[in-house]
């Protein structure tokens, strides 16, 4: 018995003495993972948007490489369109951060976007050249962003104003500190973009879904930047931004008269006023401000940082 009991034992031994050697290779190997996390470099910034109506994900300058060239001209002076840069950063930025799971749309209901293809497509032989004049305006920029009392700003801006860029809640029904209305004549250079449209009186009663068939009253009340608060046709009222999205005019800064046929429109500007004059502030970098001015004339109280 004793016998037995002897020989089990050194089986035992012998077998706890080789099983260490495989589990220290497990240890060592999960220490090697952990040790590969630890140094794994964090990802660049990525944004996810609607293309095509396809759902991509792609480096976020590069993204905004697409947005720069789609909504100025590349003739933009570097500064301008280094403001520009960092304008639509902070939008898309502010976007991620109020929703992680948000698709940016291609278009004016987030930001116009211009794909590579998109680009040698518009600018033929000129492509390398006009690439790399708003890769480098990107690049100088690489991950600046503005922020109001250490949050990301939601960083509208438009194509060009009426003289004044306008206060935010007169457009998006929310006050914004950072979004108030700032004399923009640089806009001047280019004559406000005036414009007239003229449409035949059924049609102008129709888009607006008036029943009676002539106009009869038309009450306008503006806000001091001169655009349209609300704009009251015989008994209906609307509010200015959407009178001019039912009628696709360019602006609510609108002189409206009428005769027995037709409705003349004239608009003073070009988009809904809050935030940056993308043409103003080509005019105030070709007057030699840098972009930084530019972006804290246009956003009140603003700070510039770097992630």
């Amino acid at each position: 018995m004793k016998r037995k009991v002897i020989v089990f034992f050194i089986c035992l031994i012998l077998l706890l003495t080789s099983y260490p050697q495989k589990e220290n290779n497990i240890v060592e190997e999960h220490d090697n993972i952990v040790e590969e996390i630890k140094e794994e470099p964090k990802p660049s910034k990525t944004v996810s948007l609607i293309y095509n109506d396809n759902k991509i994900d792609m480096d976020l300058e590069d993204y905004i490489v697409g947005v720069v060239s789609c909504e100025v001209p590349v003739s933009f002076e570097e500064e301008a369109l280094k403001a520009m840069s960092v304008a639509a950063r902070t939008f898309a930025l502010y976007k991620i951060e109020t929703n992680k799971n948000y698709a940016l749309k291609t278009n004016t209901s987030d930001q116009c976007y211009n794909s590579i293809d998109d680009m040698k497509k518009k600018w033929k032989t000129n492509y390398d050249k006009n690439y790399n004049k708003i890769k480098n305006a990107v690049d100088s920029t690489k991950g600046e962003y503005m922020t109001y009392k250490d949050k990301v700003i939601i960083a509208f801006y438009f194509s060009i104003s009426n003289g004044y860029t306008e206060n935010c809640e007169n457009v998006f029904s929310q006050k914004l500190d950072y979004l108030v209305s700032v004399d923009s004549s640089w806009d001047k250079e280019y004559k406000y973009k005036e414009s007239t449209k003229t449409i035949d009186i059924k049609t102008f009663l129709s888009k607006l879904n008036i029943s009676e068939q002539t106009i009869n009253n038309i009450k306008i009340d503006r806000s001091t930047t001169g655009r349209i608060n609300y704009i009251t046709i015989n008994s209906k009222k609307f509010k200015g931004t959407k009178f001019r999205q039912l009628l696709g005019l360019k602006s609510t800064d609108i002189e409206i008269t009428n005769d027995s046929k037709n409705v003349y429109i004239k608009t003073k500007g070009y988009g809904h006023g809050v935030g940056m004059s993308q043409l103003g502030s080509n005019v105030m970098a070709k007057k030699g401000y840098k972009y930084e001015d530019i972006l804290k004339y246009y956003y009140t109280g603003v700070k510039i940082v770097n992630n």
